[in-house]
């Protein structure tokens, strides 16, 4: 991304957020602060770019971004039970879990990890909604030119021994395979009971002609904003690098197995519906 400038992919990605909370009933990922978090002009912007404009393809992204949302929060549900007591936001964006955090006994401690632009940006928008920064939540700024995510968790006070859930989302595509692999070593290391949900997109060549003409179109958005495309994977090769790295339970979710579990018997035509990225869930 660019220095000194907040992500333009995670203003996106928090503007179709925002845009379900109030154009799909029902909702498959419930976001109160995601409107707000946004702040009152990008919120009206969200507003006038949806009315009368909801094409199938504006659908289908956002059906995909409120979806791995909600696997993610599900699965972090699921961390807990078997022991999780810290939640890393790998790429926090604009994400609001941290301050609906349902368990202010202190049971979950929140790391939202990201780059200094960006999480600057994000404490000015909080800061103009007037939204509260609990106790429980850590920033971790992190440029990753300069630290290893691990070192950079560690100062922040994260503790390794810990069972820990993390959530990986929009971000895989835009690194290499060599930082990816770093990513998933460390998040292996962490004691069983831990895991990560994260989402990536497949091979150019895995897709139809029509999925493809998508995926470009979507490429060229990403690469004239400054943030382009690096990593495809086929979920066979990606199974090996999982295991490799110390995962033992996973869970692979392509758009038909989504589209069955979150976007069933609906009458808006609400769903993934084409196969440009998938949903990984790992445990150790």
């Amino acid at each position: 991304m660019k220095e000194n400038a907040a992500s333009s992919t995670a203003q996106r990605v928090a503007m179709r957020r925002a845009a379900h909370q109030f154009l799909d009933e029902p909702k498959v990922f419930e976001d109160p602060l995601a409107l707000a978090v946004l702040g009152s002009e990008a919120a009206d912007r969200v507003h006038a770019a949806t009315r009368g404009a909801d094409t199938l393809v504006s659908k289908r992204m956002r059906a995909f971004m409120a979806a791995r949302s909600r696997f993610a929060e599900d699965e972090l549900a699921a961390g807990m039970r078997r022991g999780a007591t810290q939640y890393v936001v790998l790429g926090a964006g604009l994400d609001t879990y941290a301050y609906r955090n349902p368990h202010p006994d202190g049971r979950l401690r929140v790391f939202e990890v990201d780059h200094p632009a960006t999480q600057s940006w994000k404490q000015a928008r909080l800061a103009e909604a007037g939204i509260e920064i609990p106790a429980s939540l850590v920033f971790v700024p992190v440029d990753f030119e300069k630290e290893t995510l691990a070192a950079a968790l560690e100062s922040a006070g994260f503790d390794k021994s810990q069972v820990t859930f993390f959530s990986w989302l929009g971000v895989t595509p835009y690194l290499t395979a060599e930082a990816t692999m770093a990513t998933l070593g460390f998040i292996g290391s962490m004691p069983p009971g831990s895991g990560v949900v994260f989402d990536y997109a497949v091979e150019r060549s895995s897709l139809n002609p029509a999925e493809q003409m998508a995926l470009d179109a979507l490429a060229s958005r990403v690469a004239k904003a400054g943030e382009p495309f690096q990593l495809y994977l086929q979920p066979q090769a990606l199974a090996g690098m999982l295991r490799a790295s110390g995962f033992h339970e996973l869970e692979d979710l392509g758009p038909q197995e989504i589209d069955t579990r979150y976007f069933a018997n609906r009458t808006d035509d609400l769903g993934v519906g084409a196969g440009l990225a998938r949903l990984m869930n790992a445990r150790i």
